[in-house]
């Protein structure tokens, strides 16, 4: 049963409507909040995982996350870069960018302006540090993997997107080197995958769209391994300052969604 509805968010552009609905039990009612889109606060949007879009790639998937698409490829080259020669080691490197209408109004091709801006290059280190995180690079011999996460249509959560399909997309390239005796076997440590968290209305919720991202009093992006290893944790308050209990109930929210995309991930690669 509806009871009522309101808006949470300061302006129009950040505007998030939650529905309250009640039940009467043990003589208190039970407040269970849903998000606009029929969300409860602990599920994912809809993923998919569609594995060897790219025809040329050694390693490719386009990974959907709600309204957020992004085609994720993985290139092998037989050289390291120069600070790594000798070291008898790979290297795993990332690079990341949007589509001009990859979001509501078009955005500059950044090789037009001549330069990355300070967003793109945080987040393309950010997928080469999760990458590696779970690389054997000693395995790996002396070559690099270059991931190229493109984001075809942004919704929110495109880093963490990247981050999940590029894993999907490095093993796929590694297969093929297997394949081809190039090496003996996948040369990966475990799992890795990204999903963002936030408050939002004073709830914590799990994979924020843009809408809800643009009015989260804080957010926080958690790049976890399938064994419960954190690889990264970005979190910012946007309003006020949040609490460590605030905190851990994100980094809750972040286990429980990663545990889903770890299963998408074997599912796509089955």
């Amino acid at each position: 049963m509806v009871l009522a509805c309101r808006i949470a968010g300061e302006s129009e552009q950040a505007k998030v409507i939650w529905f309250f609905f009640f039940k009467k039990e043990h003589s208190f009612f039970d407040w269970i909040i849903m998000r606009l889109n029929d969300r409860a606060p602990d599920c994912l949007r809809p993923i998919s995982i569609e594995p060897g879009f790219s025809h040329h790639a050694e390693g490719s998937c386009l990974i959907r996350m709600g309204g957020t698409e992004v085609l994720c490829t993985a290139s092998v080259e037989p050289k390291v870069p120069p600070f790594m020669r000798g070291q008898g080691k790979g290297w795993v490197t990332a690079e990341y960018g949007m589509l001009p209408r990859a979001t509501h109004t078009r955005g500059d091709r950044e090789a037009a302006r001549g330069k990355q801006s300070g967003r793109t290059q945080e987040i393309q280190r950010l997928i080469g540090r999760s990458l590696r995180a779970v690389a054997d690079r000693g395995a790996m011999g002396e070559m690099s993997v270059t991931l190229d996460c493109d984001v075809l249509n942004a919704d929110g959560g495109t880093r963490c997107a990247s981050i999940t399909g590029a894993y999907v997309a490095l093993t796929l390239a590694f297969r093929r080197l297997v394949a081809n005796k190039v090496i003996a076997a996948v040369p990966l440590l475990g799992q890795v995958a990204a999903v963002s968290c936030g408050l939002v209305g004073g709830q914590a919720v799990l994979d924020l769209d843009y809408v809800e991202d643009s009015g989260a009093e804080a957010d926080a992006n958690f790049v976890l391994t399938e064994t419960g290893g954190i690889v990264e944790i970005q979190g910012t308050a946007e309003q006020a300052p949040f609490s460590e209990a605030q905190f851990l109930e994100l980094l809750r929210l972040a286990k429980m969604g990663t545990a889903r995309l770890f299963e998408a991930q074997r599912a796509a690669l089955a």
